[in-house]
């Protein structure tokens, strides 16, 4: 019998037993649950915050829930909230910007000459203040971009360039409303939608949260920011400019700035150079309480706009509790650090 026949009435070799189950991973504590589920959605914890501290303060305040009250909160975190998104901007890209207050004031004040003493139309004076704070944040961003310096310290010193800049055109003094072309109040003009007045200003801040959310999602330089902002090396080895892309941020934050210093005159009636001295906080504090990480590659613009109603809320909240100014400030700042310390503890969740 030959070989192959005898292979033939062998009987089958068995196959090997099925392996065991691998080891599993450890079930995920509840703490643990969050902390991913915040890290993967970052728009939950904002969200949550703000339900708390509307709850909050409708329990300490009766007035607060008040369609007046209300259209007060919505004109506040009109101005913080545009110059936050001017932020986020950056913040995004790893960077921070400490000159957002001067350069809004500056470029208000810049409005208010061009129409009250120079005479320029409402259009020219508006775009002349605009022209300033793009020149603003083009020079912030060759600051940091072409000598490499840190943009903290970019930021800070220019910060005092351009409040001594106000302080020049302005001669310290303040420019009125009626004196200014009725273009440059139109921010303050109000509509009614129900019992509650709603500002010009505020739609304008909306427009830009729109936009900018759409951009920085659906467009490529939008994912370039991100990718700047997450590991600027690995993203310039993968061919986007990165030099370019934080020079287009800081600019582009500048023009925002402009448009939030349009939404201020509205709001105050007024340019004032005197204004905007907490604004730096104020924006700063609404990016991180949005859910944009200080370390960058990561947040949301529409975030940064439930940061800013946070800020406006806690602010409006306390005063109506008779909360000092001082106290307000204190609360903000114990604010930001806990939106960092919180930050850090979401980045450090496993993917």
């Amino acid at each position: 019998m030959s070989n192959s026949d005898t292979s033939a009435l062998r009987p089958p070799a068995a196959s090997p037993p099925p392996a065991g189950p691998g080891p599993q991973p450890p079930a995920l504590s509840l703490p643990g649950r969050i902390q991913r589920l915040l890290h993967t959605h970052a728009i939950l914890g904002p969200a949550a915050v703000l339900v708390i501290a509307v709850v909050a303060f409708s329990l300490v305040a009766d007035n607060f829930l008040l369609p007046g009250n209300i259209s007060l909160i919505l004109q506040q975190t009109a101005v913080v909230g545009t110059l936050a998104v001017g932020q986020t901007l950056i913040i995004l890209t790893a960077g921070i910007d400490l000159s957002v207050g001067a350069v809004m004031v500056l470029c208000s004040m810049v409005m208010a000459r061009a129409s009250a003493e120079a005479g320029l139309p409402g259009p020219v004076a508006l775009l002349a203040g605009f022209a300033c704070g793009t020149a603003c944040g083009l020079l912030n961003g060759a600051l940091v971009t072409r000598l490499n310096l840190p943009p903290f310290i970019v930021t800070l010193g220019a910060m005092n360039i351009y409040f001594a800049l106000n302080l020049w055109i302005s001669r310290s003094e303040t420019v009125l409303g009626t004196d200014m072309s009725p273009l440059l109040m139109w921010t303050g003009e109000v509509f009614r939608i129900g019992q509650t007045s709603v500002t010009y200003g505020s739609v304008l801040m909306l427009a830009l949260v729109t936009v900018l959310a759409y951009t920085l999602k659906m467009t490529a330089w939008g994912r370039h920011v991100y990718a700047t902002g997450d590991d600027a090396e690995a993203a310039r080895l993968s061919g986007i400019r990165t030099k370019r892309v934080l020079l287009g941020v800081y600019t582009l934050a500048g023009l925002i700035y402009a448009v939030g210093a349009w939404v201020l005159i509205g709001r105050v009636g007024s340019a004032s150079p005197q204004a905007g001295l907490t604004e730096n906080l104020d924006s700063i504090t609404a990016v991180v309480l949005g859910g944009t990480s200080l370390f960058g590659g990561r947040g949301l613009v529409v975030g940064t706009l439930v940061g800013a109603l946070i800020v406006g809320i806690c602010r409006n909240g306390l005063s109506l509790a008779g909360v000092e100014v001082l106290w307000q400030n204190f609360a903000v700042g114990v604010l930001v650090i806990i939106a960092v310390a919180l930050d850090q503890w979401i980045r450090r969740a496993k993917a």
